[in-house]
């Protein structure tokens, strides 16, 4: 665990290591507020974030991912909480897939459809290790950052309390919009953008 100062402001960033049951090896983080004194191990405000490189490193508009973990980061340092960092990119298919998928959007795929094209699930990610995460940091219950019913279902089957959620929207733009509205339509994702994902 180390001291991090972001733009978001004083953080920990506490690492750990998984290797989940098809031996993949996952190094997930968590980012702690640095002045986040927790009063409770219950109903703490988490946001499970699966890494998306191609907004958080590179700047693409094409989806919300970057978008999402700055508000998450902002809402853990003003609500007090902590965002756990996946190595999920793309749903789970890794980068070159995930860059495959594109290829097939841009030729009129949605997100959902170009992921089967290729031979995925619709979402390929696991959650395995965030109770092991939450145990190890002492919480038994958390409020979840998310629009993702599947992603409560996943973490409810693996025995992580969800006493509730609470949204996390980003503006919808001409770039994103396509996604968002396959997140919605195909994925059952939380409706947070009804005027803007009309047909």
């Amino acid at each position: 665990e180390c001291a991090l100062p972001t733009t978001h402001g004083e953080f920990r960033m506490r690492a750990y290591r998984h290797i989940r049951a098809d031996g993949e090896v996952l190094e997930p983080v968590v980012m702690i507020p640095a002045n986040y004194l927790r009063a409770s191990a219950n109903d703490v405000v988490i946001r499970v974030h699966d890494q998306c490189v191609t907004s958080e490193v590179f700047g693409s508009r094409r989806c919300d991912c970057k978008e999402q973990l700055d508000l998450a980061l902002s809402v853990a340092q003003q609500l007090g909480g902590m965002v756990i960092y996946l190595q999920q990119e793309g749903r789970g298919i890794g980068l070159a897939n995930k860059v495959a998928a594109y290829k097939l959007q841009d030729g009129g795929l949605d997100t959902v459809d170009a992921n089967r094209h290729l031979g995925f699930e619709d979402d390929e990610r696991s959650y395995e290790c965030v109770p092991w995460i939450l145990n190890d940091m002492a919480i038994e219950s958390v409020v979840l950052l998310t629009n993702n019913p599947m992603k409560v279902r996943c973490l409810t089957e693996l025995g992580v309390e969800v006493t509730k959620t609470m949204p996390i929207a980003a503006a919808v733009t001409e770039w994103n919009q396509r996604y968002l509205k396959a997140k919605v339509k195909r994925m059952n994702h939380n409706d947070e953008w009804p005027t803007a994902l009309e047909e």
